[in-house]
């Protein structure tokens, strides 16, 4: 990102929405025929009481978007569109966004349409503990507890299996 001298060309802007405001800004946005991109991620929690999994869709950034536009033509309509708080800027001017930036994060999202965070680990997946005072223990992924902070597998031993919950993170997938 750099702050220079805005040119007339469609740049990517980074938009700073009011809270929970996101998809407003979005679809006004669009309406002044701004291209935007606002992705999702889809997170995973389950009841408490019935393990069913719960599925909520946010923002991956909560309160901003991404805008491409001609900030010399559109700065003050997009500025004071409903739902945007203001344009992200350094200095005097909107600072653009690298198109790779944009491209990367558009790499992660997966056919679903949401950004893909992390490893999903499927029940009955093999998976190894890579960190901590299980380190190298196997085992067969369960379920994923309060919203995909914590994960239950079935330990395998020599002669000897048990139930273990630990963080998401300390576990791979063997390959």
């Amino acid at each position: 990102m750099s702050s220079e001298n805005p040119s007339n060309d469609p740049r990517w802007y980074v938009i700073h929405t009011n809270p929970k405001h996101e998809d407003r800004a979005e679809c006004n946005l669009r309406a002044w025929q701004v291209e935007t991109f606002n992705p999702k991620v889809r997170k995973c929690r389950r009841n408490e009481y019935t393990a069913l999994p719960i599925y909520s869709v946010r923002p991956l950034f909560p309160r901003y978007i991404f805008a491409r536009f001609r900030v010399r033509e559109l700065f003050h309509k997009v500025r004071f569109t409903r739902g945007v708080y203001d344009v992200v800027n350094f200095g005097d001017y909107p600072t653009p966004v690298d198109d790779e930036i944009i491209a990367i994060i558009k790499s992660y999202i997966s056919d679903d349409g949401f950004v893909m965070i992390g490893a999903d680990f499927r029940p009955g997946e093999k998976v190894v503990v890579s960190d901590g005072a299980l380190k190298g223990f196997t085992g067969i992924f369960e379920q994923e507890i309060k919203a995909d902070e914590r994960v239950m597998i079935l330990l395998e031993t020599v002669s000897y299996q048990a139930h273990a919950v630990l963080n998401k993170q300390l576990i791979r997938r063997i390959k």
